[in-house]
């Protein structure tokens, strides 16, 4: 655009020189005048064209400009989601820790109550082992006792039959025969009294 500018001015430099020197006719001039009326309206043209394409660049620029800031905040955007992304997945994790390290308090503390569990079962299993035994024991004994009971009931009666005469019959000296009977009844008493003895 410039050159067609720098060779419209040699054009019009040298129409000048033309008229300048005289030697052209009329219709030289008016040649020349037609040229230079030619030329400032193609300047005119080149001119409004250039101011067009200005215009043109101007708006491509703002174009550019409004592109770039949306390019830039979708980038921000992107740079905030993925942030986000990151503290999710942080606190996610985190989270996922806390919760493995809450469940493994548990099931040690699950361990920890079913080992006692376990324990108390067997104590209890053997204290009533041990209670079953206690009862049977006291129920033997009380058998005992009524029949050690019976015994020496038994023996009080023949003590209370005893006479003055069982006595001097007793202590009759020949043949001894009623003191053989009493030490029988008295070895009869003595080993139900010894049956009935309870054993720990």
């Amino acid at each position: 655009m410039k050159t067609r500018i720098i060779s419209l001015a040699a054009l019009l430099s040298v129409s000048a020189v033309t008229l300048s020197s005289g030697a052209y006719a009329d219709t030289e001039t008016d040649r020349l005048r037609e040229a230079l009326r030619s030329a400032t309206a193609q300047t005119r043209q080149l001119e409004d064209q250039r101011t067009a394409l200005q215009a043109r660049v101007a708006d491509s620029d703002r174009e550019k400009a409004a592109a770039k800031a949306q390019v830039d905040a979708a980038k921000a955007e992107v740079r905030d989601v993925q942030k986000q992304h990151r503290e999710a997945i942080e606190e996610f994790n985190k989270r996922l820790a806390e919760r493995d390290e809450t469940l493994e308090k548990w099931k040690a503390a699950y361990e920890e109550a079913a080992t006692v569990a376990r324990a108390k079962d067997a104590e209890r299993a053997k204290f009533e082992g041990e209670a079953n035994a206690y009862k049977a024991s006291a129920k033997s004994c009380v058998d005992k006792n009524g029949k050690m009971f019976k015994a020496g009931n038994e023996l009080l009666h023949e003590y209370k039959a005893v006479t003055i005469g069982d006595t001097i019959v007793a202590r009759e000296p020949v043949l001894g025969l009623r003191r053989v009977e009493i030490q029988n009844q008295i070895q009869t008493t003595n080993d139900k009294f010894l049956d009935q003895k309870a054993s720990p």
